[in-house]
């Protein structure tokens, strides 16, 4: 057994960023070409551009430059902010959800009986209650 799940921010129902987003601005850092991010990613250029423009828009920040020959784009200083921010929510967010794995495993496994009459008895507390 195991706990899934997926974290991205948004505003207003549209999403400013999450880890797509972290993916292609660090493929973006490490490849210094928007095309060449999005090639690896296996994604077109006019997604990655889409989405990285739709994040700078939602944001009001720019995320990435060009450099003074245009022809390499780096990151932002507050792109590489919120990427370790991100980054951190993650590992924080895994951290605990790997404890309540843990827990759950235990309950599920070893003490099944105890859930099912710990169920059962909340049920009946509730019954009781009316």
């Amino acid at each position: 057994m195991e706990i899934k799940y997926k974290i991205w921010i948004e505003e207003n129902g549209k999403v400013i960023f999450g880890k797509g987003r972290d993916n292609i601005l660090k493929a973006v850092e490490e490849q210094h070409s928007l095309n060449a991010a999005a090639k690896e990613l296996g994604m077109s250029y006019r997604a990655a551009w889409g989405r990285l423009k739709a994040s700078e828009e939602r944001m009001e920040k720019k995320l990435v430059e060009t450099s003074d020959k245009k022809k390499s784009l780096h990151l932002t200083a507050q792109a590489r902010a919120i990427i370790e921010r991100f980054e951190k929510l993650e590992k924080d967010v895994e951290a605990i959800l790997h404890m309540a794995d843990k827990e759950f495993n235990k309950l599920f496994r070893n003490d099944g009986k105890q859930i099912l009459i710990a169920a059962i008895a909340t049920a009946e507390m509730i019954f009781c209650a009316f």
